[in-house]
């Protein structure tokens, strides 16, 4: 795959291109870091430092906090490989309908510590849930996308009472996604074995053809490529950690999520493009529905795997009115 034939036809403009090249530029400088990062006396166990969660086993989670603290919760999880401000057309949209908001990057992604251990489901629903304690976020709606929504399912499947009103699974990863003998529909193991052996030989190049190809649907007939939207998705993977983003495949791929499933009893809404060449429909959310205990399916017709970003005008009020039911 060849990033510049999924942009062929578009203009970039000087501007576009210095743009990108700023902001890339700004996330590298010592001051950028140190408008983040916790100053002085080092942060203790379970303590909030700015916009660091520090966990029991020594991971700094960077996350967001945004909206009146009294107002209902929505956690936001992101998916492979990317970060928090994946979420940024929704935390905007959500903080305006007067919810407090609330995204965290996953270990070993983004801004949080970059992981060589617990790169795996247990352990990310470990962090989400000492978070959630921390930030004391009750009757909370937990909403994930790809990856993010096989954290949701093992986080809310495992909940303390009163912490999760409402789940919502938008293109996720659940039940499970690799190919075996009781998974006959799923994606061949070795699809994932190229996705480890691209991100090993050249992670950027691998990043930008996913961003410009299938992630998107940017490789389809007749849909136009857009710059921006490529180049922060490459931003995002980039900031993260080789060896988390690694390891993470095998968790996304092969992680049985079955019995998580199961065991949630919350209202879940599960949505999905029938154009996802990532995660595949029938092998995901015609599946999780069917084991979802008060689970409703909606199904976006051409959509691609990262609906949330191309079509947010309308899946965001379709999501709202979840919450609200």
């Amino acid at each position: 795959m060849n990033f510049s034939s999924h942009v062929r036809g578009l203009e970039m403009t000087r501007r576009d291109m210095l743009g990108g090249l700023l902001a890339a530029g700004a996330m590298a400088m010592p001051g950028h870091a140190l408008a983040v990062l916790p100053t002085g006396i080092p942060a203790k166990d379970g303590e909030r430092t700015m916009a660091f969660f520090k966990t029991k086993s020594g991971v700094e989670l960077f996350y967001k906090d945004w909206g009146p603290k009294s107002a209902q919760p929505i956690v936001f999880h992101h998916g492979w490989p990317l970060s928090s401000d994946d979420w940024d057309n929704q935390l905007l949209y959500f903080l305006d309908k007067g919810f407090r908001v609330v995204a965290h990057d996953r270990r070993g992604h983004g801004r949080s510590t970059q992981t060589d251990t617990g790169n795996d489901m247990d352990t990310y629903a470990a962090d989400v849930a000492e978070l959630t304690d921390a930030l004391d976020l009750k009757n909370a709606v937990h909403i994930g996308h790809s990856t993010g929504g096989g954290e949701v399912a093992r986080y809310v499947a495992r909940a303390k009472p009163g912490r999760v009103a409402k789940a919502v699974l938008v293109s996720a990863i659940p039940p499970i996604m690799v190919k075996s003998a009781t998974n006959p529909e799923g994606t061949p193991i070795e699809v994932f074995d190229g996705f480890r052996a691209a991100l090993a030989a050249n992670r950027a190049q691998f990043y930008l053809d996913v961003a410009s190809g299938p992630f998107y649907g940017f490789n389809r007939p007749g849909v136009a490529t857009i710059a921006g939207t490529v180049q922060n998705w490459w931003r995002q993977g980039m900031i993260g950690g080789a060896k988390a983003h690694y390891d993470c495949i095998k968790t996304f791929s092969e992680t049985d999520q079955t019995e998580d499933l199961k065991q949630i009893t919350v209202p879940t809404l599960v949505l999905h493009g029938d154009d996802d060449q990532v995660v595949p429909i029938a092998d995901a959310a015609l599946l999780s529905v069917k084991l979802l205990k008060k689970g409703e399916l909606k199904v976006y017709r051409g959509y691609p795997h990262g609906m949330l970003t191309t079509h947010g005008d309308v899946l965001n009020p379709d999501i709202l009115a979840f919450i609200k039911a």
